[in-house]
């Protein structure tokens, strides 16, 4: 009973000088402010920062100054985002004619030309029973994709691409894994493959400007990705070396589609339209490319993916690791 008495008289003590509806100026005066902010300090935060923003905003107000929000290029309001942990948008970027730039999944220099000039007939002949296991398996999924597809080449340039984008992006994380694993470096390995998949990626949403997919080709998508994903994760686990090899003869076989795909642009059985923007800021094509310029720069993509993932296998075959030799960043 005494504590309880005891404490309603602290209360009755302490309560007007805690509580008491008064400036936070006279509290502050009085020394106050720091056992009244362990009591309430988020509620004492928020309110002087609302008091702040008003005492702010007050003469802008006063002298007439406008308080429109800012609009978006097609007259809606356009919105800011504020952030308390203070990231900010970044300020915006120009492109080389003046005008601003539009895509957000990439910047300006993270665009390249690609090299046209690289060997698309190059060809890693299998030898071992790994190489011809890939070898083999990469050529018995060409026969279904004629059959479905036939000469439909922008609804096979986008189920090929959602497929192409995901082995850098398990060997990337596996590789990721590995290395915090064992405490080791990857040997730029680890960006060399989800640079690939990104890459990939970008080639997806270039051909989503050229073709929209059906239905009924979105659920192959997903069961193909499905599939493709879980059966490369264990290969990959199992046998590197057997995994890369496979990409390379699946790249392979990339470069050929594209080179039907060119083929068909160039006898006017395909119209060769305009590129799209994405494709022009992307590979710093001409503002006049057209289409066969966009699939000219994605087959020689194909083609150094190729290469990368024939020379990953060669370095486990030749008893190396990947931390010993350096990756080829940035390859196209």
């Amino acid at each position: 009973m005494s504590s309880r008495m005891a404490g309603a008289a602290l209360l009755r003590h302490l309560g007007p000088r805690l509580f008491a509806a008064e400036p936070v100026s006279g509290l502050a005066g009085r020394g106050l402010v720091p056992a009244a902010a362990r009591i309430l300090p988020v509620r004492m935060s928020n309110t002087a920062a609302e008091e702040a923003a008003r005492e702010a905003a007050a003469p802008e107000q006063q002298h007439g100054g406008s308080t429109e929000k800012p609009k978006a290029a097609d007259g809606q309001e356009k919105k800011g985002i504020v952030s308390y942990w203070g990231i900010i948008q970044p300020p915006k970027l120009v492109k080389e004619d003046g005008t601003e730039w539009r895509w957000f999944c990439f910047r300006p220099w993270d665009t390249y030309r690609a090299d046209t000039s690289i060997d698309m007939k190059k060809h890693h002949e299998p030898r071992a029973l790994p190489d011809k296991l890939a070898y083999w398996l990469v050529k018995s999924l060409v026969v279904p994709k004629q059959l479905f597809f036939q000469r439909r080449h922008a609804s096979h340039a986008l189920l090929l691409e959602t497929v192409a984008a995901v082995p850098g992006m398990v060997g990337g994380m596996l590789l990721h894994l590995r290395s915090l694993r064992r405490f080791e470096h990857s040997g730029g390995w680890i960006r060399a493959l989800l640079e690939e998949a990104e890459n990939e990626r970008m080639h997806l949403m270039t051909f989503l400007e050229v073709a929209q997919p059906k239905w009924w080709e979105r659920a192959l998508v997903l069961a193909a990705q499905g599939v493709y994903f879980n059966a490369y994760f264990v290969a990959y686990l199992a046998s590197p070396k057997f995994a890369h090899r496979f990409v390379g003869y699946l790249e392979e076989e990339a470069v050929h589609s594209y080179t039907e795909y060119l083929k068909d642009l160039e006898a006017g059985v395909i119209e060769n339209t305009p590129a799209p923007a994405i494709a022009i800021d992307y590979w710093r094509l001409p503002a006049d490319a057209r289409l066969k310029d966009v699939v000219t720069v994605v087959r020689a993509d194909e083609a150094h993916h190729r290469d990368v993932n024939h020379f990953a296998s060669d370095i486990h075959y030749q008893g190396m690791k990947f931390k010993d030799t350096p990756a080829p960043l940035g390859y196209h």
